[in-house]
């Protein structure tokens, strides 16, 4: 049982870390957008897209550094590969979402191309959590390894400590 609570607890902290460098990421997502959008004359989408990429950009280097320091570093170029892959799906079913309400509804006021913008980061993010963990930032056997023997060590009762006869 403390197994599976031990696995727990790493989900429950991923998830948190994740959370923080995504919600981090929300923020200039929505930072860019609005500045875009403002300063220019590109339609939303556009502007979107633009604002999107750069939180590509900032969420990389914070899921690499922080949230998935401890994972697999081998293959750079395979990881950056799939990372771009999938954070294009997710760019696509976010932007997907406000370009539904802004051509397909003609919800195109600044209040509602945020909250469509808003919906769907909320939704890529699904899509992206569960991508970057099975595809980008796998973990490594010996490192889970690792961490089920720490945790086994700290259940085992700890005895007294073989005495030891000095040699004069």
């Amino acid at each position: 049982m403390e197994q599976r609570s031990s696995g727990l607890q790493r989900l429950v902290g991923e998830v948190a870390k994740f959370g923080a460098v995504g919600g981090a990421g929300v923020l200039v997502n929505l930072g860019v957008f609005n500045l875009v959008r403002h300063m220019s004359d590109l339609p939303v989408v556009r502007a979107s897209i633009i604002a999107t990429v750069v939180a590509i950009a900032f969420n990389y280097v914070g899921f690499r550094y922080w949230t998935y320091r401890d994972r697999d570093r081998s293959g750079r170029t395979k990881e950056l590969t799939l990372f771009l892959f999938f954070s294009a799906i997710g760019l696509v079913i976010e932007n997907g979402v406000l370009f539904l309400a802004t051509y397909g509804l003609h919800w195109d006021t600044p209040l509602e191309s945020n909250v469509f913008k808003f919906l769907g980061i909320g939704i890529a993010t699904l899509f992206r959590f569960w991508s970057y963990r099975t595809w980008v930032f796998r973990a490594l056997p010996a490192q889970e390894a690792e961490s089920i023997l720490a945790a086994e060590s700290r259940r085992a009762p700890a005895g007294p400590e073989p005495k030891t006869q000095r040699v004069p």
